[in-house]
């Protein structure tokens, strides 16, 4: 039984005389991306590797390690919509790929546009699994099953592939706290959309306790999606949805930040003038401030 869960976009437990193999690898076709694939081999860039979805850990978990594995039907893009929201009947939705911002890049922008001037937007960041070795041999040991030549020495090397969990939750940790503070000033939003289980991984691996069910005011938002099988094929499912602000991320990771304090100090302010005098009331005056 093969590790590898889908090779460009097919799951390998398809029927096989369904699937004709040999020119699916020749082709190199991701169907996420309607184009040759993009993951290329270091050692031989002509050469694309195409694995979207691993089996990895016990139990078996279907891990996707292609972040453009979750552009299946644009489903991402589809579930950010509530999150855009002056955007009104009669714009265009528009997704435009790397967004340049402080602090370094946005994967996508899903923008309402309205005679080509951008009314709305909301920045989209894609994130799946890191690996760990290569998953080379496997591939060459799946295809070379299903009659496809390869070298003898890739089928049988001993090399294996792990998943590196925590730098790549570490990592996109770091880069929102660098980026939300931009999205958090400009009133707008940033998404992060995972795969549950790396979801699942942050929140028990960083400090998740203070994130809560998505609010539309907050500026950051995280999805993840399950990937549920219909058939012989997976579909993605949004799972879940969580949402906090620049200082909530800076709290995931332990750091301490002052964004805050100003808004703090106002509303604490506030808060120790509330009383049954200043609650707001039809026909009641405000009181004399004299």
């Amino acid at each position: 039984m093969t590790r590898i869960t889908e090779l460009y976009g097919i799951p390998t437990a398809s029927d096989p005389h369904a699937v004709d193999w040999p020119t699916v690898i020749q082709s190199q076709q991701c169907p996420f991306l309607s184009r040759k694939c993009l993951k290329n081999r270091k050692s031989a860039p002509d050469q694309t590797i195409g694995s979207c979805t691993v089996g990895y850990g016990r139990p078996n978990r279907h891990i996707m390690i292609c972040p453009f594995r979750l552009l299946e039907r644009n489903q991402v893009f589809e579930d950010c919509k509530s999150l855009v929201t002056l955007h009104q009947p009669g714009n265009e939705w528009h997704i435009v790929t790397e967004l340049n911002v402080p602090g370094g890049s946005v994967d996508y922008c899903l923008a309402s546009v309205r005679r080509e001037k951008v009314v709305d937007f909301v920045g989209i960041e894609l994130q799946t699994l890191d690996t760990t070795g290569t998953v080379w041999p496997e591939r060459q040991r799946f295809i070379h099953g299903h009659g496809v030549k390869v070298r003898a020495m890739d089928r049988k090397s001993p090399k294996l592939f792990g998943m590196n969990w925590k730098m790549t939750a570490k990592t996109i940790l770091v880069q929102l706290h660098h980026k939300i503070e931009t999205f958090e000033h400009l009133s707008k939003k940033l998404v992060l959309v995972v795969q549950d289980h790396l979801l699942n991984y942050m929140k028990h691996q960083f400090s998740f306790s203070h994130l809560e069910a998505a609010r539309l005011g907050d500026p950051m938002h995280f999805h993840a999606y399950s990937l549920e099988p219909i058939g012989e094929r997976f579909r993605l499912q949004l799972s879940e949805r969580l949402s906090t602000d620049a200082a909530g991320i800076a709290s995931c990771l332990g750091m301490k930040t002052e964004a805050k304090l100003d808004l703090e100090y106002i509303h604490r302010q506030i808060e120790s003038k509330i009383s049954t005098t200043t609650l707001m009331s039809m026909n009641i005056p405000i009181a004399d401030l004299s």
